[in-house]
């Protein structure tokens, strides 16, 4: 069985949603935000992250981003 502390998370938010503008970064609708999920590191993000945008592709406003959870939870 394998332990992780605390310093062996590092945690990644993977959402997404269709934006007002497709040079900007304001959502269309915050209630439709697409939670993908929260991911214990980069490359299972990377995976959901891209499996979502390549999903999308044809929707040149929809957009779909990792947000690096560890980073912000750093004192």
């Amino acid at each position: 069985m394998t332990t992780t502390t605390a310093s062996d998370q590092l945690l990644h938010l993977v959402f997404g949603g269709e934006l007002e503008d497709i040079d900007g970064l304001r959502f269309k609708d915050l209630a439709g935000l697409d939670i993908v999920g929260i991911f214990p590191d980069y490359a299972s993000a990377k995976v959901a992250w891209r499996a979502k945008a390549q999903a999308t592709v044809d929707s040149a406003q929809t957009r779909y981003f990792v947000v690096h959870l560890h980073r912000l939870l750093e004192p």
